[in-house]
């Protein structure tokens, strides 16, 4: 069975889909109908950059998105199920027809938006931690959220010994800090403009949630599997509240990886820029097939 999977923030790049855009007439047609319904040339930013505009959230988002969705539309595929890393989850309903090219732009521009505005309103930041097991970062977010008196979390369990914390600014740290102390690999502040998937994005959780409410989602060609979750679903209503929840709540992608394999998928293929997901899927699955179009 084909498992398709679609990625987030931090897999841009200047430059991301000029050959397809050149190349491709129906992928060139997607992304200038993008540029019209955005209002401005997203396009231009994904081939031109400069990076430092390309890496704001309210950009990347929508770069990514269309680039994942315009992709996978040229490639003809019918997947047996989907998953997609935090904004990836919208290319990979809007991919499985549960949402409408329009209305999963609209969305994505917004949350975007919010994101971006949510981590100007409550600053914070980000850290990845390698080669320690998921319980004892557990455990060290806890200790710094208790001794600093403000949240980190994990952000994203993106494979066994690689996750990602989120919180207030001396929250990380202090737990990059107790990291260190217990023997981790490598702990490491990220560049990042918000402390995603934590507490501190609640400013933009009411705001998604009424657009959330107003859009109209169908049943999905196939199973999608929610980041909230790590669990398949075809149902609208939970699809809607695993997206809104998925926010302020960590991405389970090694639990997600895990479950659709044992649900019987056996061939993994990333459709986005980059190729961070295919690494992701080798480090967690021994026996699946892996491979990507960027």
């Amino acid at each position: 069975m084909k498992a398709f999977i679609f990625p987030g923030q931090g897999s841009q790049k200047v430059g991301m889909g000029k050959d397809h855009f050149e190349k491709n007439v129906p992928f060139k047609e997607l992304l200038t109908k993008g540029d019209e319904l955005l209002g401005y040339p997203v396009s231009d930013i994904m081939f031109e950059g400069p990076a430092e505009t390309l890496t704001q959230t309210q950009y990347t988002q929508p770069a990514i998105f269309l680039h994942s969705f315009a992709l996978f539309k040229t490639l003809g595929e019918k997947p047996d199920m989907v998953a997609g890393h935090s904004l990836g989850e919208f290319s990979a309903l809007a991919s499985a027809g549960a949402l409408e090219f329009e209305e999963a732009l609209e969305l994505v521009s917004l949350r975007g938006k919010l994101m971006q505005n949510a981590g100007e309103v409550h600053p914070g930041t980000m850290a990845a931690i390698i080669g320690m097991d998921d319980h004892v970062v557990d455990e060290i977010c806890e200790i710094a959220t208790e001794s600093i008196q403000k949240p980190v979390v994990p952000a994203n369990y993106n494979c066994p010994g690689q996750l990602v914390i989120s919180g207030d600014e001396d929250a990380v740290k202090k737990a990059v800090e107790l990291a260190k102390e217990k023997g981790c690999r490598l702990a490491k502040m990220l560049p990042v403009s918000g402390a995603f998937h934590s507490p501190l994005m609640k400013p933009a959780f009411e705001t998604l949630q009424e657009k959330l409410d107003e859009t109209e989602f169908s049943e999905p060609a196939c199973p999608v599997y929610s980041n909230y979750t790590a669990e398949a679903t075809t149902d609208p209503s939970e699809i809607k509240n695993n997206l809104l929840y998925q926010l302020i709540n960590p991405v389970r992608w090694t639990q997600t990886l895990l479950n659709m394999e044992k649900d019987g998928a056996t061939s993994f293929i990333e459709v986005g820029p980059g190729n961070v997901l295919q690494g992701l899927v080798k480090r967690t699955l021994k026996n699946a097939n892996i491979e990507g179009y960027e």
